[in-house]
């Protein structure tokens, strides 16, 4: 810049010049050094608040800091006067300080209340502080009054006011019971931010005697009560239900004011029975989002109110005999706040600055200018000094024109002030920065070198490479506003010698330094994991890799201590060696590398063992930690230390640290973090509210040690949920509704008291405010009214009486779904064969589907046959049959139809609540096709050489008949079948003699019907013709017959009835006549044995005399051999042979029994039945 070229240029020109100066040096640098000779006007560094109340109890301090060169003197004013400091005993001034004590023991408080302000001056110019209003703090008594008792009916309002004594700050309300147990708020009884309690209706419950107000005064922590209110709710006159109405505020509008910045609380209290529910809209407009809503919705508060919050807010009351609203309009005024504060000026002689103070404020902020405390009017006229408004113009300052300017800024809402000094200097570049610094960084790292400057005019720095190239800034480097030159990744061709060059009017300086670019340490190859045994010799090795400019330094640690002073420990350049190993050498041991610029380290256990010979090792499961500890409790965090206990042969693995909590789970432990075996400590990460112990297992190859002790209990302080419900979904069950639901927090994860469920829905792409529902302790909410099936936003939110989860996303949901409107159009059929048909249509509008479509559902029936005219239709129609397409569908194919037949055809659109009108009903005809089979087939006459068949219709003709194929062929002895003829018949015929047939013999008869379309599936029979008594017939044959096999089951029934009646009669009569006279003859031949001498004795039923089944053996013994075995007469003497009633054989044995007896037992033959019979007896 030009110092001595006149300034001529607008005031754009000025700013511009003047904000490049301000960014480059605000402040003279620190370096004291730099310091000396260097004049600075005062700057405060530090003061009380505006607004201080102080408690009388204790001194007042009223600060006031302040820097500059010379250090500044202070003075004060107290309510616009000079207050003498050094004429009150009781006010003292720190020294080197305007910090102000005042003892105010054994004097009355009141009289140092007022406003202060601090001045700090020295030869350069003055700053002052801002004016600080002292107040002492006050907890006034309640005034004396007389206790209330209300009585009250069942149903009505009542308002129970607390009305404080006014105190300074104001006191926080509580309402409570003389057991200093708070009342319980809901939505019926709530506190309104005045403190006074509100009761939409009352209930049998709300009598009671000891409603207490308390008031608690923050600063002098005291708390004073209010005369007990009693309350008696009476029941003979009950309140009937009624519409809400507004307690509060009254009338149909009201309005509130709030500041910019502060925190808007608006409220409104219904009445009414049942309890109304409030809910709140802004008219023409968005809520802010820092908007929330308290005291079960009856509270809208919102924070860092801002201009855009003004407008007309709605809260209106619901309950089910109607609704209530009241409009409250709120206007945000503004009182003033920086928008550009006045920055301090260092400018060299003939050089141009700019103050500037940009406030904003409503309304708008007068701006006033002083000069070293003293209003702008009031101080002499500087040709150099040019005011408009906001801006102070200084051209062509001189050296001595240094002073401090004031801004300050009002309006009736308060005031800013600000001091921003002027230093008019003018002083060659100075370079700050050590020359030839050597700066070294690892390769891969960002590397800054300083060229920390000072001078008047500001130097402009510059920078070289190797003292050639020209350094800008680009991708690779950085030139910061202080002039540091920042590297962001450091190469090795980095490296070099950097000079910069600082440039003011006054003169040029210049520095060198030099960079060195190094690469890392790294451990290639680390220690690892031993196992020795005791009096034997152990090396862990650990080799690296490092910049050979560095020198690196290798240190060994046993368990994060120093090695043992043993001479058995050799340390070498990569190596650690240990001799004659000992169990005291058992731990961790840990190779540190070490340079000047990094480090790399790692680690490795020994373990020791006895030596051998020894018994084998034995390994256990070790023993549970103990001595647990927390140590630096966080509200989210704590440290847990521990002792671990004996590993028993086998290194820890790993520790597991488990919970309890006491709170919500009770008795139950999980598992909340692993730390590896090497680490008795661990870094718990926690939720907010809940009742910790904590307990630890170890881990070893072995199992899992027993848990140890658990440690003392840990709360942790209760905030607002982390997380929102999870699985939130909305679905409508029914047309109008909407059914949002969620899955619950645990406690757990509810982070605090009260746990609430903030329900949000909007429709979709409408410009809708968010409807809001707070609900606890269920997973859904109903929303009713809705259109039917539209889509909706839906979120929950979490919330405690410590705030909100974080802003949730919102899902998707569709309300309740409604029948269809419509039916399709224009519905076509095509018949493609006689069994298959396809149909086509017009699908219907999406909106009046009312729901999700789920496809169309054709409906079809059979109405009757296309037969001839004469023939009558069917009785009764075929039940109906639907075939459903799913999606979007337009066409649909109907296979299985009946051929030759009239269908009725008409279709519904479907969606998830059901079907929709049908559409116009159309026909359509199937063609022809082959007949089903004849409904019978009959053998009805049977002779040698012929046989008659009979047959009836099939039961679907499936279109005109026109006759019958009958086929035959006759089947041999072993199953093969012979040439097969066929005959046409006509479809009249239902009868036919086949004749020419060969007798005794087997055919099978295929018949079929047929149309134009061909013949239908055929009809099977099989018949004999009648057999030759000259041919026995085949046993295969007869044993296949029906009426064999009914006379075979007949004998066997028959037999089976003779042996039940036999064995009854033996157990009633004991032995047969025959056995009689058997005895009588005494027949040598034929007696029985003894068991003695082998001779036969009585007759036995054991299993052992018992005849082989199916044995045919006479009634003698004998066999005949030649005789037919149907007779039982036959086997008596003649054929007179009877039986009697008991079923013994009548007569006596002939002469011939004794060589049939003979021939009997020659024979290889079995008994006969009918010995088997006599063998029961």
């Amino acid at each position: 810049m030009d110092r001595h070229r006149k300034w001529t240029c607008g005031l754009g020109t000025f700013l511009l010049l003047v904000l490049q100066t301000l960014t480059l040096a605000l402040e003279v640098p620190l370096d004291p050094k730099v310091l000396e000779g260097l004049p600075q006007p005062p700057t405060i560094t530090m003061q009380s608040p505006k607004d201080y109340i102080f408690d009388p109890r204790e001194n007042i301090v009223i600060h006031c800091e302040a820097k500059g060169k010379p250090h500044p003197s202070f003075s004060w004013t107290r309510n616009g006067s000079h207050f003498d400091i050094e004429k009150d005993p009781k006010v003292t001034m720190k020294p080197n300080s305007g910090t102000l004590v005042i003892d105010i023991s054994g004097e009355k408080a009141e009289a140092y209340e007022g406003t202060y302000q601090c001045t700090a001056h020295n030869d350069h110019g003055a700053a002052v502080s801002n004016d600080i209003v002292i107040r002492q703090s006050r907890s006034p008594l309640w005034s004396k009054e007389k206790d209330k008792k209300l009585v009250v009916q069942l149903g009505v309002s009542l308002v129970l006011q607390c009305r404080p004594p006014a105190g300074l700050p104001p006191p926080i309300i509580m309402w409570m019971d003389n057991n200093f147990q708070r009342l319980p708020l809901n939505p019926r009884v709530s506190q309104a931010l005045n403190g006074d309690l509100y009761f939409s209706n009352v209930v049998r419950g709300d009598t009671r005697t000891d409603y207490i107000c308390y008031a608690r005064f923050p600063h002098t922590q005291t708390i004073q009560q209010k005369q007990p209110i009693s309350v008696t709710v009476l029941e003979n006159n009950p309140i009937s239900e009624r519409k809400p109405g507004f307690m509060m505020p009254l009338g149909p509008s009201s309005t509130k004011m709030v500041l910019k910045g502060e925190t808007l609380e608006l409220e409104c209290i219904a009445e009414g029975l049942p309890t109304p529910s409030v809910l709140w809209q802004k008219d023409g407009g968005a809520m802010s989002q820092s908007a929330s809503f308290q005291n079960f919705n009856k509270t809208l508060k919102i924070s860092d109110v801002s201009e855009a919050d003004a407008g007309n807010y709605r809260c209106v009351a619901n309950n089910n005999h109607g609704s209530a609203h009241h409009i409250i309009k709120v206007s945000v005024k503004a009182a003033p706040y920086w928008i550009s504060a006045p920055r301090n000026l260092i400018l060299a002689p003939n050089e141009t600055g700019i103050l500037t103070c940009r406030v904003n404020g409503d309304p708008k902020p007068k701006i006033s200018w002083f000069v070293n405390g003293v209003p702008l009017q009031n101080v002499p006229v500087d040709r150099s000094r040019k005011i408009e408004d906001d801006t102070v113009i200084l051209s062509h300052v001189q050296t001595g024109s240094s002073a401090v300017y004031q801004c300050n800024a009002s309006n009736e809402f308060g005031y800013v002030l600000a001091n921003a000094f002027v230093n008019v200097l003018a002083e060659p570049p100075r370079v700050l920065t050590q020359p030839n610094r050597i700066y070294q960084v690892i390769t891969n790292t960002h590397a800054l070198l300083d060229c920390a400057s000072f001078g008047s005019p500001i130097p402009a720095i510059t920078w070289f490479k190797d003292n050639q190239i020209s350094i800008k800034n680009e991708d690779a480097y950085v030139i910061h506003e202080n002039g540091t030159l920042e590297i962001h990744v450091a190469q090795p061709l980095n490296s070099g010698k950097y000079t910069c060059i600082a440039t003011n009017n006054l003169g040029i300086k210049e520095n060198h330094v030099f960079l060195e670019v190094k690469e890392p340490t790294r451990i290639l190859k680390q220690p690892e994991y031993k196992v020795v045994q005791r009096g034997m010799r152990t090396v862990f090795e650990c080799k690296v890799k490092h910049d050979p400019s560095l020198i690196p330094t290798m240190t060994w640690l046993k368990d994060d201590a120093a090695l043992p002073d043993d001479g058995r420990f050799v340390v070498g350049t990569e190596s650690l060696t240990i001799k004659d190993v000992v169990d005291g050498d058992e731990g961790t041991y840990t190779c540190h590398m070490n340079t000047t610029l990094d480090h790399d380290s790692a680690s490795a256990m020994l373990t020791v063992v006895a030596a051998t010979p020894t018994p084998p090792i034995v390994y256990e499961r070790p023993d549970p930690p103990t001595d647990l500890e927390m140590t630096g409790q966080k509200d989210r965090s704590v440290e847990l230390t521990w002792t671990p206990g004996d590993e028993h042969n086998s290194p820890t693995q790993k520790f597991i640290i488990q919970y309890e909590d006491h709170l919500h789970q009770p008795g139950v432990w999980l598992n909340l973090t692993e730390v590896p075996g090497t680490s008795p400590t661990a870094q718990l990460q926690l939720s907010p509210y809940v009742y910790y112990s904590f307990r630890v297992l170890a881990l070893n190859r072995v199992g899992y040690s027993d848990a140890s002790q658990p440690s003392r209990q840990y709360r942790t302080n209760p905030a607002a949920p982390d997380i929102n419900p999870a699985h939130v979904q909305g679905e409508g069950t029914e047309p109008g509704n909407l059914v949002i639901s969620w899955t619950q927090l645990s406690g757990f994860q509810s982070n605090g008291p009260g746990l609430e469920y903030v329900v949000q829905w909007r429709q979709k792409d409408v410009e809708q405010e968010w409807s809001t529902k707070s609900v606890a302790n269920v997973s859904r909410y109903v929303v009713s009214g809705t259109p039917t099936y539209v889509p909706y936003e839906v979120k929950v939110q979490a919330s405690n009486d410590y705030g909100s989860a974080p802003e949730p996303e919102a899902t998707i949901a569709y309300s309740g779904e409604d029948v269809p409107l419509t039916a399709p159009d224009s519905v076509q059929i095509m018949v493609h064969n006689s069994t298959l048909a396809e149909v086509h249509w017009e699908p219907v509008s999406v909106p009046s589907v009312r729901g999700k479509l789920q496809g169309y559902k054709v409906f079809y029936r059979r109405e009757r046959g296309l037969h001839d005219a004469a023939e009558e239709a069917e009785p009764q129609p075929q039940q109906v049959q639907f075939l459903t397409f799913g999606g979007n569908r337009s066409e649909g194919r109907l296979p299985g139809l009946q051929p030759y037949s009239l269908y009725s055809l008409h279709i519904k659109v479907l969606n998830s609540k059901g079907e929709g009108p049908a559409s116009t009903s159309k026909t359509f005809e199937t063609p022809e096709g082959v007949p089903g089979p004849p409904s019978f087939l009959n053998v009805v006459d049977h002779s040698l050489d012929s046989l008659t068949l009979e047959w009836g219709p099939p039961q679907h003709n499936n279109g005109r008949l026109a006759g019958y194929t009958l086929k035959y062929q006759p089947v041999n002895s072993t199953s093969e079948l012979g040439p097969l003829r066929v005959m046409t018949l006509l479809s009249n015929e239902t009868t036919i003699v086949l004749s020419s047939l060969n007798s005794s013999m087997l055919y099978k008869f295929y018949l079929s019907a047929r149309t134009i379309k061909g013949s239908g599936p055929d009809l099977s029979e099989e018949a004999f013709t009648v057999m030759d008594t000259t041919v026995a017939s085949r046993q295969v044959d007869i044993a296949t017959q029906g009426w064999f096999i009914g006379l075979m089951c007949a004998i066997a029934l028959l037999i089976l009835v003779l042996l039940i009646v036999c064995f009854i009669k033996r157990n009633k009569g004991g032995k047969y006549p025959v056995k009689e006279k058997e005895d009588a003859h005494q027949d040598p031949e034929i007696q029985p044995m003894r068991e003695d001498d082998g001779t036969f004795g009585e007759y036995s039923d054991t299993e052992d005399h018992k005849p082989l089944k199916g044995s045919r053996t006479p009634s003698n013994g004998t066999v005949r051999r030649d005789e037919s075995d149907d007779s039982l007469v036959d086997y008596g003497e003649g054929g007179d042979g009877q039986f009697n009633e008991d079923g013994s054989f009548i007569g006596q044995y002939s002469g011939k029994k004794e060589k049939d007896t003979h021939e009997g037992n020659e024979s290889s033959e079995a008994p006969s039945p009918v010995n088997a019979m006599n063998s029961f007896v």
